[in-house]
């Protein structure tokens, strides 16, 4: 059988070794530019004029026609999305496979809710490919993914609100207060795949503190993790020691957001996705 993994852009992926991937661009939109989150794109060009702009700004999710095309001739293939509570990307998945199978009766995709976005999607990821290298029956591996969420989370730091109030989905005057005050943003991915808001933090010594002791109280022991950071490599390597030094584990996989991701974890701003 050929299998085969699909994400949207926001798992920060363009390249997979260990099995068949793809990937699918979101869009991160202005009223003056337009940028396709892709690997043509340069990050931090995008980065430099969202700094400096002013006006309105939106994302817009894959359409059914680019899944479709990114599945190509799967014997299976599995659907990754950001969640569905930001984006419309999930439901442009599920057409996408309601279509596909219609058209290819013998075929099966299936379509997995991150209920999150960057490194948790990692995290699915890769162990789907981990699953897929078994031989496992597709539902199998369906199954077992979907339990595998339940054990997988994502915190993060946020530097800034600016690109969110843009975006229309917070108040301007609270992001802006905000960045005068040098405040960091610490939350989660809630258990519904939305963005949950849980501490503000003077500083990022404060912030990755209070991200440690969120770990703890979720009893972290061990399991992956994938940082994820918007120009603040320092910052996540930073966390990584702190985690290595609290618990006593090995390195966490360090990876730099791409657009999507960087236009609502502005510079400064980390993500972290464990297992729990």
């Amino acid at each position: 059988m050929n299998y085969k993994i699909i994400s949207d852009s926001s798992a920060n992926l363009l390249n997979l070794s260990a099995v068949d991937f793809a990937t699918v661009p979101l869009h991160i939109i202005t009223d003056t530019k337009e940028f396709t989150d892709d690997s043509f794109l340069d990050v931090s060009a995008m980065q430099n004029y969202l700094s400096s702009y002013k006006g309105k700004s939106s994302t817009s999710c894959p359409n059914a026609h680019e899944w479709i095309e990114a599945i190509d001739d799967a014997d299976v293939a599995f659907l990754v999305t950001i969640t569905s509570n930001l984006s419309g990307a999930c439901a442009s998945a599920k057409a996408a496979a309601s279509m596909y199978e219609s058209e290819h009766p013998d075929k099966k995709v299936y379509v997995i809710d991150s209920l999150s976005t960057g490194p948790e999607m990692v995290l699915i990821i890769n162990k789907l490919a981990e699953l897929i290298k078994t031989d496992a029956a597709s539902e199998s591996i369906y199954t077992a993914i979907c339990e595998y969420q339940k054990t997988t989370h994502l915190y993060f730091s946020l530097s800034s609100l600016d690109n969110l109030a843009k975006n229309g989905r917070i108040n301007s005057i609270l992001a802006k207060g905000i960045g005068i005050l040098g405040i960091k943003i610490v939350g989660k991915a809630s258990d519904i795949g939305t963005l949950q808001p849980m501490d503000k933090c003077r500083g990022d010594n404060r912030a990755y503190k209070c991200l440690i002791n969120h770990m703890k109280k979720l009893n972290y022991n061990g399991g992956k993790i994938v940082i994820s950071h918007t120009s603040n490599p320092a910052g996540a390597y930073e966390m990584n020691d702190l985690i290595k030094n609290e618990f006593g584990y090995e390195d966490a996989v360090v990876m730099e957001n791409r657009a999507l991701c960087s236009f609502y974890a502005e510079p400064g701003s980390i993500l972290i996705g464990f297992e729990a």
